[in-house]
């Protein structure tokens, strides 16, 4: 089974979780490619789909959800499944954050199949307002390898549940 990994990441830290979720589910036994957004022309080659996206003011990374609307029509025929970054705390391993409205009502367009909150990663010298100000008081990675792993494993314990695969 072939998987499409991809994201939109403004610093970075998504695209980090992309790879790490990559690692994941090639441990798990899948085909994985994690390719940036723009760069994906079609998704026939693809059996799952995997989209994430950094959260910033509440609303997904614009290259995610431009993704997600380009490809709604082929996103309804595979199992489809979104990530999102972007706590600078560790509450989204300490609990299940909900996706964001906007998130949700992709998911809904597409049927997704699952989400998750992963925490989100910001530098020192980030650049640009907020972002900058923003550092002064939570930089940090809250990345957490075990969570990215637990998901991987959600992901494919559901694929391998007998529910039907295009």
């Amino acid at each position: 089974m072939t998987m499409l990994v991809t994201c939109g990441s403004k610093r970075g830290g998504t695209q980090g979780l992309a790879v790490m979720l990559a690692g994941a589910l090639r441990r798990e036994g899948f085909e994985v490619e994690v390719v940036l957004p723009k760069d994906v022309r079609s998704l026939e080659p693809y059996d799952v789909v995997i989209v994430g996206g950094a959260l910033y003011a509440m609303r997904w990374h614009r290259a995610a959800t431009r993704f997600v609307k380009r490809h709604a029509a082929e996103l309804r025929e595979h199992p489809t499944y979104f990530f999102s970054s972007g706590p600078l705390d560790d509450s989204a391993v300490t609990g299940t954050i909900a996706p964001v409205k906007g998130v949700q009502a992709l998911m809904e367009r597409v049927g997704a199949r699952g989400h998750v909150t992963f925490g989100g990663r910001l530098s020192r010298d980030a650049k640009g307002f907020p972002a900058s100000a923003m550092a002064k008081k939570r930089a940090g990675d809250w990345r957490d390898t075990r969570q990215v792993e637990q998901w991987a494993r959600f992901v494919a314990t559901d694929l391998r549940s007998g529910a039907a695969v295009p």
